[in-house]
């Protein structure tokens, strides 16, 4: 399966088991296993490199199970092929996800007329706050 110009995952890595759906579908929603749960392991997975392995588990959360496999469930569609194409092209945008390499933040401080606006408006937010009290005449005099 092509995911991109550098990235071919293998056939054999991937097992795909069909079962029962439920939900609207009438009568054959009891006779035929039209839903798909996707697995592939990425621990053990050659085509995957190790970086995109590390970013594929992070963006998938709690798709991943304890032993590395990563489980895509398709049930959308009411035919086994269109969930099964269903399936494999959530892979395929998985890993396209992990494979683009996340920008390195550069921490910048604040420059002073930011810092200053912000000064600025805690003032005139307390003042405004101040001119809410009740004014009692023993104060005044």
């Amino acid at each position: 399966m092509r995911i991109n110009n550098q990235i071919r995952v293998l056939e054999s890595e991937i097992n795909e088991d069909f079962y029962r759906s439920g939900g609207p579908g009438g009568q054959n929603v009891n006779k035929v296993s039209t839903a798909v749960r996707l697995r592939i392991n990425i621990d053990n997975s050659q085509s995957i490199p190790e970086k995109i392995k590390r970013r594929l588990k992070r963006l998938a959360g709690n798709q991943i199970a304890v032993d590395g496999t990563l489980i895509i469930e398709a049930n959308r569609f009411r035919t086994q092929e269109k969930n099964r194409n269903d399936a494999r092209s959530r892979l395929a945008q998985l890993i396209r996800r992990a494979s683009i390499v996340p920008k390195k933040r550069i921490y910048t401080k604040p420059s002073f007329s930011s810092r200053q606006k912000r000064i600025d408006q805690k003032k005139k937010h307390g003042i405004l706050k101040k001119n809410r009290k009740k004014i009692s005449l023993n104060d005044n005099y």
